[in-house]
């Protein structure tokens, strides 16, 4: 559902003078920074930003004219469904109902796709961006799958499936699983290298992370980390990975070249979801049980800011976007997503979301 359906493009009626000026793109540009405030007709377009043959309906502005505007896609666990947020204006412009119990998501390098592991229904929703909208039929996996990451090509999906001890590989021109691969005990979190060529999987109930290589799907590694490992990340340079260890409250960070852990990080109570910035200097971490933000500076391996986020919000999934901003927070109790402004380390919007968001993944476009 649409919720900003009221800001479609309709008639602009005016005097004569202004009904024959056309606009200029600084002045469309304008239009929708201010909210929609002042309407246009497509008729007044310049015929090159105006696609033929295309219905816009209930669809947000921005849809219409810039389809490259990043997104957040937020699972909401309590709701089945999943909140698209507009991380230019921090608004909620749809919502799109997925399987039960909805938990991790990962959005393509190309932004055309999100996958959402369904909990619940023991399988994935595949949402067509351009729409938004689920393509149908959904991807049958493993018991109760939590986490789920694409690889840089986008030609496939890995979901970690909690309750099978295993992960399936999906095709994403066929929509089908191609391959299973046994790993720990209760995979959680997981993450694919830049390269697409490791795929590392967090196994919280062996305080483990297995490093499959992605041409065979074979382990090649298996790394001891802290207890209950859950959320994990890699950086741009395919060099460090981290994890987040709710039973030791830190943050392991493993060396590729080695696979070995080369520092552990404290952070806050009960450590949930990790994200690295694109310039690969700073980590974020959701402390669920003390409802704050660690903020590590990687080239240091410290913590060099915590940022409350208010009581019993119970954050979970943690994402930041292509220009390295803005943090994008999932509160699960607080059915809200928090966003951080990375220059101050301050809280600056909180847009409502559904019932239990979780975003466990790597969840903005």
């Amino acid at each position: 559902m649409d919720d900003n359906g009221e800001d479609q493009i309709r008639n602009h009626e005016g005097n004569k003078k202004k009904k024959n000026k056309r606009l200029t793109r600084r002045r469309l540009l304008k239009t929708i920074a201010a909210g929609g405030g002042a309407i246009v007709s497509a008729s007044v377009l310049p015929e090159k930003w105006v696609k033929p043959v295309v219905e816009f309906g209930a669809l947000p502005l921005h849809a219409a004219i810039s389809p490259s505007i990043p997104g957040a896609y937020i699972t909401n666990s309590g709701s089945n469904s999943v909140s698209v947020i507009d991380t230019t204006t921090n608004s909620v412009y749809a919502t799109i109902a997925v399987g039960n119990y909805p938990y991790g998501v990962a959005v393509n390098a190309a932004g055309s796709r999100v996958y959402v592991a369904n909990y619940n229904s023991n399988n994935v929703s595949v949402i067509d961006t351009a729409t938004n909208t689920e393509i149908l039929p959904r991807i049958a996996v493993g018991t109760w799958p939590r986490g789920v990451a694409v690889n840089p090509a986008g030609t496939r999906v890995y979901v970690t499936n909690w309750g099978s001890n295993n992960v399936s590989v999906i095709d994403t021109a066929t929509n089908a699983v191609v391959a299973t691969i046994a790993v720990g005990i209760q995979p959680y979190g997981v993450v694919v290298n830049p390269t697409g060529t490791r795929l590392y999987v967090a196994n919280k109930n062996s305080n483990n992370v297995s490093v499959i290589d992605t041409a065979t799907n074979t382990i090649v590694a298996t790394v001891g980390v802290g207890n209950f490992v859950r959320g994990v990340a890699v950086n741009p340079a395919g060099t460090r990975v981290y994890t987040a260890n709710w039973g030791l409250n830190n943050v392991s960070v493993i060396d590729t070249a080695t696979n070995a852990v080369v520092a552990g990080i404290a952070v806050g109570t009960s450590p949930y979801g990790v994200a690295v910035n694109p310039a690969g200097t700073r980590v974020y971490v959701t402390n669920y049980n003390s409802n704050d933000v660690s903020v590590i500076d990687t080239a240091t391996n410290t913590v060099i800011a915590t940022i409350s986020l208010g009581w019993g919000v119970s954050p979970y999934g943690v994402g930041v976007n292509p220009a390295g901003t803005r943090v994008y927070v999932a509160n699960n109790n607080s059915n809200s997503v928090l966003v951080i402004d990375t220059a101050t380390n301050t809280v600056i919007a909180t847009i409502a979301a559904g019932n239990g968001p979780v975003a466990f993944g790597k969840f903005i476009g």
